[in-house]
């Protein structure tokens, strides 16, 4: 095969590493490409020409509204070198992004963030606004939601006594929001004794068995993995004892009551009318994905 990426990059030949399926090979030549971009500083400065931008301001991103939803727009040098000379600004200032990936076309992203330049004067330029990331990904189409950084171990649980699911409030979550426990790796643990030392010091119980499900990327507070695992506790020890420095609240739901929250919506907000009824993360989080994959082992007979 023959990698082909942005233009005047070194076409680097490439081996498909034995795999027959043509994806793989796609996948070959992205990190062939990618490893390229941040090995070579030429040739990073060659893609700012092709690439495209995500724009930031203090961390907060720039999005635009799009009819009901909100999208991250990708900019594209022109656009960034415009807005640059009008707010006489260096070109140079360009070289201050940061190469978050790229598409299977081989179109670098990078991201810049603006804090140096008046925000509403950028906001006004540019039609959109800043807005804070953990608000934003609850309105973002799926694939604009999620973004590429360094990231630290963090294990999310989804505590089960048998029968009923327990299900958890931090004082930060929008209201009505309950999500399944969560809390980052102590260096030295492995997967298992992260489980079990979390589940003991925020819900004070004693995890039996447990096993893995799925992992992901979630960008705030800071980029971190999300590594998502199922836990089981004896259901005669079920008794909760809450840490309240961690947490607000800890319920056992129901199957039923489980099913009824995932058909309702996410409704971010600041309300403080407890009728609200209770309602659990957006398809984007893997929260959710533990929570109807108990749904649904529950379910099958």
């Amino acid at each position: 095969s023959t990698l082909h990426c942005a233009q005047n990059l070194e076409r680097t030949s490439v081996t498909c590493r034995g795999h027959n399926d043509p994806h793989h090979c796609i996948l070959d030549q992205l990190d062939l490409y990618m490893f390229k971009l941040k090995e070579d500083d030429d040739a990073c400065w060659q893609a700012y020409n092709s690439g495209t931008f995500f724009l930031f301001y203090n961390f907060s991103p720039f999005v635009q509204r799009k009819g009901k939803a909100l999208v991250a727009p990708k900019l594209k040098t022109a656009e960034i070198k415009r807005l640059l000379q009008k707010f006489q600004k260096s070109e140079k200032m360009i070289e201050e992004s940061v190469l978050v990936g790229c598409s299977e076309e081989c179109t670098p992203y990078f991201a810049l963030d603006l804090g140096f330049l008046p925000k509403s004067a950028v906001e006004s330029e540019l039609d959109g606004s800043f807005g804070e990331l953990q608000k934003a990904f609850f309105q973002l189409e799926e694939e604009d939601a999620s973004l590429i950084s360094t990231m630290s171990p963090v294990v999310i649980i989804l505590v089960s006594d048998g029968s009923r699911c327990l299900l958890v409030r931090q004082a930060s979550f929008p209201k009505g929001m309950y999500s399944a426990l969560s809390g980052f790796c102590d260096i030295g643990e492995n997967l298992e004794e992260t489980v079990q030392r979390e589940v003991a010091e925020e819900v004070g119980l004693e995890v039996k068995s447990l096993w893995y499900s799925a992992s992901q990327h979630w960008s705030f507070p800071n980029s971190i993995l999300m590594i998502a695992c199922h836990a089981l506790v004896h259901p005669l020890q079920s008794k909760c004892t809450i840490n309240t420095q961690e947490l607000e609240s800890a319920k056992w739901f129901s199957h039923e009551e489980v099913v009824m929250a995932l058909q309702r919506e996410p409704k971010p907000s600041k309300e403080t009318d407890d009728s609200i009824s209770f309602w659990v993360p957006p398809k984007q989080a893997i929260a959710r994905r533990l929570i109807q994959e108990w749904v649904k082992q529950k379910t099958s007979p």
